[in-house]
């Protein structure tokens, strides 16, 4: 895409979106405007250079990034303390969702919130029910619980009513009989 259809876009985006660009720049823009800058022949002083490589080392993320993902904690340099990410889960998810209606999804940084991640985990996982692991299953109701035991004995008594007939006939007709019919 070239810089008038990025700017078309960006128009077209609602404002939260826009916001959220504007402070974390998509790495693709990001890693285009320094091939650009890159590419210009620099003529600053060493010291500038090293000064601002150690500059660019604080402010790159833990991925390696130039910018730190807001979608995930980050640890301090110096102190070594975790800080919380910028975005929570809730509205990670709300962003991503805002993303995917404008079609800009793949320009969010990684989170465990987008498409991807959530079709990786279904592939992973499949259809699972809470309370059903191995040597579980789902409580029910107490006639869904017994339908698999009474229709195994109504099987039974359907094979077995033959010989139930018989007897019934050599017996008198109830006399001295135990099971069922009464």
């Amino acid at each position: 895409m070239n810089s008038r259809q990025y700017i078309k876009l960006a128009e077209s985006l609602p404002p939260r979106l826009t916001r959220f660009f504007a402070r974390y720049p998509p790495q693709a823009l990001l890693s285009q405007s320094t091939t650009l800058s890159s590419s210009t022949p620099s003529t600053s002083s060493s010291a500038r250079d090293s000064t601002a490589s150690s500059v660019e080392e604080m402010t790159a993320g833990q991925d390696g990034l130039a910018v730190p993902s807001p979608f995930r904690a980050q640890k301090h340099p110096v102190t070594g303390k975790w800080h919380d990410p910028v975005f929570s889960l809730r509205r990670q998810a709300e962003l991503v969702k805002l993303a995917r209606q404008h079609g800009v999804e793949e320009l969010l940084p990684y989170t465990v919130k987008g498409t991807e991640e959530r079709l990786r985990r279904r592939a992973e996982n499949g259809l699972r029910v809470k309370g059903t692991g191995i040597g579980q299953r789902v409580k029910g109701k107490e006639s869904e619980r017994t339908l698999k035991g009474r229709l195994e004995k109504r099987r039974q008594a359907m094979l077995d009513m033959p010989q139930m007939i018989q007897t019934w006939k050599e017996r008198g007709h109830g006399r001295g009989w135990k099971k069922w019919p009464k």
